[in-house]
């Protein structure tokens, strides 16, 4: 399968270099390139991608408008948005999640990790700069006002384990070698747990994880 990438950025050099990267390889097709907000949105509403990487700070609409708009609670349909930006600061890093993104990626993190966070984001993992995600789970932990919601029945002994997993951001091939169970079950897994907790990705399942207390537990 050929994965189809709308890449949205105001520097064309940029443009330019993540579609030498991701062209390169040999299941991924760039569809379209832009330069500000408004024309990721239109055309990724036209083009329908597999995933759209989209920087931050752009002209007319920013990354993360277009990231809600595009992922967002509410979209009926949400595309696969991977955020690629200069800037790591926290509170960009939790809008971009909690706006629907799939991954959070720092500009620097180099092609291997580019091509990655773009495969990880169809296959419903969420890849995020390593750099970024012991800041970001401590952000989840920290006490506060937003408290996790129970959820809908009980998750099984299995699913604890899957999530307390998850949370650590390991894959779903990785969670399958450390708990030794296939690919297949890992996502029915993760697909029963989302449901239980009306979660719409693995991220925000992580962030439950974290605000429960789960990952406090033995």
């Amino acid at each position: 399968m050929t994965i189809r990438v709308l890449i949205a950025d105001d520097q064309e050099m940029v443009r330019v270099g993540f579609r030498m990267i991701l062209e390169s390889q040999p299941d991924i097709e760039v569809v379209a390139d832009v330069p500000d907000g408004v024309s990721a949105v239109q055309r990724a509403r036209e083009l329908r991608p597999d995933v759209c990487l989209v920087d931050i700070r752009m002209p007319g609409l920013d990354g993360l408008e277009v990231t809600r708009r595009l992922a967002g609670p509410g979209v009926a349909d949400p595309l696969k948005v991977v955020v690629v930006t200069t800037f790591d600061l926290d509170e960009y890093v939790h809008t971009a999640l909690t706006n629907g993104a799939s991954g959070f990626l720092l500009k620097d993190a180099g092609p291997t990790l580019l091509v990655e966070a773009v495969r990880a984001a169809v296959r419903g993992d969420a890849l995020v700069s390593p750099q970024i995600t012991v800041r970001l789970l401590r952000h989840f932990a920290r006490p506060g006002p937003v408290r996790a919601q129970a959820p809908n029945e009980p998750l099984t002994d299995r699913e604890l384990e899957v999530v307390r997993a998850a949370a650590r951001g390991l894959t779903n091939t990785e969670i399958g070698a450390e708990l030794f169970l296939s690919l297949s079950t890992v996502k029915t897994h993760l697909a029963s747990v989302q449901a239980k907790l009306g979660a719409r990705n693995r991220v925000e399942v992580a962030a439950w994880a974290w605000r429960s207390g789960l990952m406090d537990q033995g």
